[in-house]
């Protein structure tokens, strides 16, 4: 499926007029004292956190401005935090809850297991059906599990690389591939150490991360064929796979061009080396095949994660024969004590069989269209330089006029903006994943008047903004 929406892209709309960053400042301001008005308790929960766990939470990305919110229950499309707000939940967990939440079906299969069992580090007959349904959705034939999207990627180029028998690694430019060390590389890198568009830097993420590893990684922009192009020609013989998020989701997000993805595998293999597609976003929630039915191009490798877990920890990775055939000839170890762990394996059944269903993404479509329709016409009216872009349950608003391509156009976002619509949002009953790169993620729970809501809160701002 080659089409998707693009949104408003907006680079011929010269009707829209830059905004008061004075006036941005003044609504951050009096949106964050609300904020931290309502939320006390949310608060008091960080402060007390902080005497245990460094920046008082368990994963960095939790400690957000202007604090982290805690979160207590959730029931389909909402959830409520500890301060009994009640918020329709845009987030999802990181894109991981598109079965909304405590849906009856994985309430049952969950709670019917674990009555049996919850963990027994053996074979279970319900891996091999949830193997073959994603091997259905992805075109891969064969396939192995994880616990998280992390663990995918990780597996992905240990699989490249010992295929191949080469060391490099291509990676697109401030794409996030999880926490190990591999690919730790130019996430969101500063304008100062990021180097030249063409020929980008490598840049570690954070202190801890071995140089030799770096070293190993080169970068390449998103949407940029003559640099991937260059990247070889300075590599010859030694990369091993490119692995890239087929569209990116790091920088709110940006589509791959029109053939983008079809001639960047033409590259690689020209090369010979193996194309990975990181789809622990995309997989499940643009597509019933994710990025890879959807663009209709299908690599040689997939790692996914987040939603075909239904909520639980799970990941998996799916590949050719010829490249999985090397965890069976024991040339490549793919272990995990936890991989293929009986609750996660019968969240995930139940998802991909009886949730994800084709009424499930006509349903997302649906609230795709009063989403895009909505926004575009509050943009249109309020003349205000963003776009839109929605694809089923993922989407977003970019703070930009014209479509990002690739990070250093996210450099050019309206980051106050973003963050000022994160509040207005958050104040009004939508909680959204925060910053300028992340997107929205639907639920199969949510409804109509669900996503209203979110139209309604980003009309209220736009009028705040040219009042």
């Amino acid at each position: 499926m080659q089409s998707q929406k693009r949104g408003a892209d907006l680079a011929s709309n010269t009707a829209a007029v830059a905004l008061s960053a004075d006036r941005i400042k003044a609504l951050i301001t009096r949106e964050e004292d609300a904020f931290r008005a309502g939320r006390r308790r949310s608060d008091e929960e960080w402060r007390d956190a902080r005497q245990v766990e460094p920046r008082g939470v368990p994963s960095s990305h939790q400690d957000a401005a202007p604090q982290p919110i805690f979160v207590e229950r959730g029931q389909g499309s909402r959830i409520w935090d500890v301060d009994g707000n009640e918020y329709v939940d845009f987030h999802n967990g990181f894109g991981v809850m598109v079965v909304g939440h405590a849906h009856p079906l994985i309430v049952k299969a969950v709670s019917e297991q674990i009555a049996r069992g919850s963990h027994f580090a053996q074979p279970g007959h319900d891996v091999a059906v949830v193997a073959r349904n994603l091997a259905r959705r992805f075109g891969q034939p064969q396939w192995r599990f994880s616990n998280s999207g992390t663990e995918s990627t990780n597996d992905a180029v240990r699989l490249a690389r010992a295929f191949t028998g080469r060391e490099r690694l291509l990676k697109i430019e401030a794409s996030y591939h999880g926490h190990h060390d591999s690919l730790m590389v130019s996430v969101k890198p500063s304008p100062e150490l990021m180097g030249p568009a063409e020929a980008p830097a490598s840049v570690p993420q954070s202190e801890g991360i071995p140089r030799a590893l770096v070293e190993l990684v080169t970068i390449v922009p998103f949407n940029d064929l003559r640099a991937l192009e260059g990247a070889f020609s300075r590599h010859p013989d030694d990369v091993a796979a490119l692995i890239v998020e087929p569209a990116m989701m790091n920088v709110g997000i940006a589509l791959p061009d029109t053939e983008y993805l079809e001639a960047a595998k033409e590259i690689v293999h020209r090369h010979g080396a193996l194309l990975i597609f990181d789809e622990v976003k995309t997989g499940v929630t643009i597509a019933p095949g994710g990025a890879s039915e959807r663009f209709g191009v299908t690599p040689d490798i997939v790692a996914l994660a987040k939603a075909i877990g239904g909520g639980l920890p799970c990941g998996a990775i799916g590949g050719r024969e010829d490249v999985m055939a090397l965890i069976d000839q024991k040339r490549v170890s793919q272990m995990g004590t936890f991989n293929g762990n009986p609750l996660s394996i019968a969240a995930a059944r139940v998802t991909l069989e009886e949730i994800l269903t084709p009424s499930a993404y006509a349903h997302f479509d649906a609230l795709a269209e009063v989403l895009q329709g909505g926004l575009e016409t509050v943009i249109a009216e309020h003349r205000l330089p963003f776009h839109v872009t929605t694809m089923a349950a993922r989407g977003g608003i970019g703070y930009r006029t014209e479509r990002v391509r690739n990070y250093r156009d996210y450099l050019e976002m309206d980051k106050p903006a973003a963050y000022l619509a994160w509040l207005y949002q958050c104040n009004r009953g939508v909680l959204m994943a925060p910053g300028a790169e992340e997107n929205w993620t639907l639920s199969v729970q949510h409804s109509e008047a669900d996503v209203q809501r979110y139209v309604d809160n980003f009309a209220e701002m736009a009028r705040d903004l040219r009042a």
